[in-house]
């Protein structure tokens, strides 16, 4: 009897099939998704090369994510409180919400600096979910995990159990991610990701450590250079579809749909994410023209992009760049708020300098770009 036919969603799924799929990944219709969603990501890649400095993106665009990906697990919180409480001395600071979101971007991080040496791996996974979750969690031992709808309450999926049954799947899916190279990487990305999802490794945190490793094995494979692509932005617009898809593939084994959502967001995400660089790059012009204008003996471009690395800048950054000593920092962030590019705001004993027009920007559905007034 086919595995297939033995799937119910109150027995955990320990015949879940191994990949690669048993069926013809590459049809048609999702090799002309393909064209679409490799040409959006290699203009993104493109606009991202364009800043100057990098940090300006490795800040804002993954806080972004973090914020859609969490939303998508019901951890709901706004991208500015995210913005004003993401320097790690001010994090324990924030509501639970805001805490759980910003470990989403720490793992992100996290895991961009493991891929300097290794690639995807489930080492690198269970650290992800460990840094998501806080705690010191591994690959389920305990029988009992199930998936519900949050409505009904009914049992919609029981993920296979056992450690070892658990590690094989979970080491089939490497291989499969790294071995099966005539398949396009957006393709593999998007099976192992349902398959992820699928051998459910970890008792929670599974959704969000999944799609962190997907960002991370875009910019393995170099389709990226930085995991800007802010995808749960798309999954989150569309998440009943989300899980139907996947529950469908476990269902029935219908890939192409699946593969074609995923490449369908890959494509409207990079497209959405490159119109934001390219907004960021049109502000930081236009605050370096304004404030070469406005305070002359100020400007410098390292204390302008500076500004732009946080949304909320403090005068200890100001000071950890090398720019100026603590008594000058305040005067020059005191000074850019009098020539309408930062304004005070009181956090306790601390002053922060927010940059209205950059979390405006970033928080904005659309990419118009404001302009500056003194």
């Amino acid at each position: 009897m086919p595995a297939r036919a033995r799937f119910s969603p109150d027995t955990p799924f320990n015949a879940l099939p191994l990949l690669p799929p048993n069926v013809e990944l590459e049809t048609k219709p999702v090799m002309k998704a393909l064209v679409g969603a490799r040409a959006a990501l290699a203009e993104l890649k493109q606009a991202g090369e364009l800043i100057p400095n990098q940090a300006i993106l490795i800040n804002t665009l993954p806080v972004l994510e973090a914020r859609a990906s969490s939303e998508i697990e019901n951890i709901v919180t706004t991208a500015d409180r995210l913005f004003r409480f993401a320097q790690d001395d001010e994090s324990e600071q924030a509501d639970p919400a805001t805490k759980e979101a910003l470990r989403y971007q720490s793992a992100l991080m996290q895991g961009l600096r493991v891929l300097v040496k290794k690639p995807v791996t489930t080492g690198m996974a269970v650290d992800i979910c460990r840094t998501l979750r806080g705690i010191a969690i591994d690959i389920r031992k305990v029988p009992g995990t199930a998936l519900q709808n949050q409505t009904t309450g009914k049992v919609v999926y029981t993920p296979p159990e056992g450690q070892d049954r658990l590690r094989d799947l979970l080491a089939n899916w490497e291989r499969f991610l790294h071995d099966d190279s005539d398949l396009d990487p957006l393709i593999r990305m998007a099976v192992g990701h349902y398959q992820f999802e699928a051998i459910h490794p970890f008792t929670d945190g599974n959704g969000r450590t999944g799609r962190i490793l997907n960002l991370l094995f875009l910019v393995e494979q170099g389709l990226l250079d930085q995991p800007v692509l802010c995808l749960s932005r798309a999954i989150i617009r569309q998440r009943t579809e989300y899980h139907r898809l996947l529950n469908a593939v476990t269902r029935d084994g219908a890939w192409e749909p699946w593969v074609l959502y995923m490449l369908d967001a890959v494509h409207d995400t990079a497209i959405w994410t490159t119109g934001k660089i390219k907004a960021i790059r049109e502000l930081l012009q236009r605050a370096t023209a304004h404030v070469r204008e406005h305070a002359p003996s100020l400007y410098s471009r390292e204390l302008v992009e500076l500004v732009f690395e946080q949304p909320y800048s403090r005068i200890g950054n100001v000071v950890s760049a090398g720019i100026a000593k603590r008594q000058t920092a305040s005067v020059y962030l005191k000074e850019l708020c009098d020539i309408g590019v930062l304004r005070e705001v009181k956090a306790g004993r601390e002053k922060l300098f927010i940059h209205p027009n950059l979390v405006k920007l970033l928080t904005a559905e659309d990419h118009k770009v404001p302009g500056y007034r003194v």
